[in-house]
This record gives structure tokens, sequence and C-alpha cells, in this order.
């Protein structure tokens, strides 16, 4: 009976690269987790009642643990120019005070080009660098950007840096891209203000807009 079922059934085989596969996906599911949990993370610091430079802050910090980077900063349009508002590490003399015009440094061409730019390797080299004594971050290698937009315009400059050399992956540079959204999105509504946040007539805004529109 037992030889009547012989090559009834495949015979199971394992390929040695499958552990090393499915470990694979699981890593690349629990990073996709991790980035869902860190859109969360902002989406909350939006709704809260907290200053706007507490909410940059927080936002700062998240990013930092997420992507293991030395260095986050957020730059905000002011005018013609960038102003640094701000940074995972202290810069008590730098914060509100060094700032760079759109023609100006890595910064100032994500913000001109609106592009995502990143650079794996001695970022201080490129032809587009400025430095600047006040930011210690300006000796790293690593350097990625992307524009803050608002409403399809830019409205300021999200950089993360590393030490050292580092290859950033393409879930990096699509993080970062959606943060720069949702602190546009931050920004405006930090316009609005809590009069109109108060005034309880969002229905009329939503109306209005769309007449406006046709």
């Amino acid at each position: 009976m037992r030889n009547s079922l012989s090559g009834a059934f495949p015979k199971l085989t394992y390929n040695k690269g499958v552990p090393n596969k499915v470990k694979e996906l699981e890593l690349r599911l629990q990073r996709t987790d991790q980035q869902l949990r860190l859109f969360q993370k902002i989406s909350r610091f939006m709704v809260r009642d907290m200053s706007l430079q507490e909410v940059l802050g927080g936002i700062v910090s998240l990013i930092t643990e997420f992507m293991e980077c030395d260095s986050c900063l957020v730059y905000i349009l002011d005018g013609d120019r960038l102003v640094l508002c701000a940074s995972n590490t202290p810069h008590p003399d730098a914060i509100g005070k060094v700032s760079l015009k759109l023609s100006e440094g890595l910064t100032g061409w994500v913000a001109r080009e609106r592009r995502l730019l990143a650079i794996s390797r001695e970022a201080y080299r490129d032809t587009r660098f400025k430095y600047f004594a006040d930011l210690p971050e300006d000796t790293y290698e690593a350097f990625l950007s992307a524009p803050v937009i608002a409403r399809n315009r830019v409205v300021g400059v999200i950089n993360v840096q590393h030490r050292d050399p580092h290859q950033h992956t393409g879930g990096e540079l699509e993080l970062l891209t959606t943060v720069g959204e949702q602190v546009g999105c931050l920004l405006m509504l930090a316009r609005l203000g809590n009069v109109a946040m108060e005034a309880g007539n969002h229905a009329e805004l939503v109306l209005s807009s769309s007449a406006a529109k046709n």
C-alpha cells in the first residue's frame, strides 16, 4: 500500500535562497509598518493644539529616529530667503538666524528646482554647496533633501544628513517627499489660525472655494 502511493505527491524541496527571501520580505513589511506609523504620528501633530515650533521639532525628532540620521533641518521660506526653523540638534544661535537665498547652496537648489536631491558621499564637494560655519552638519558626507510643498508651491525645504557615506534607499526618498508634503499642509493649517478654526464654518469654506473655481 505504501508503494502504491509512491510518486503520487511531488517531493517537497527547499531552495537555500528561500529563507533569505522570506526574511527580506519580513524586513520590508516591518519597515513599511514603521513608515506608516511615522506618517500617523506626524498627522497627529498636525491636529494637536501645539505651537508650530513644537510641531516642527517633533517631526524632526521622528525623522531622525526613523532614518537613523545624524542631522535633520527644516528651512521655511520667508520672502526670497530660506530660514532655518527647526533642527534635531540644539542650534540656539542658528535657529531663525541662518538663512540663504534661493540661489544659494544645495538647499536653495532644491527649493528653486522643486526637486528631491540625494548625495551619498562628499556632499560638501558639490559645486552647489554653500558652507555655514554655524552648522557643523555642513561637514557631513551624505545629504538628502526634499521641498516642502503647500498648494503646489514650495514653502520650505527639509534636509537629512549622515556623518558617514550613506546610500539612500527608494523608501527613504519617498518618505522624505511625503513628509515634505505633510509639513506643507501643516503650514497651511497654521495660516488658518485659531479664529478661523473656531468659527465652525468649515462647510462654507469648502463650498465657497468650489464656487470660486467655477
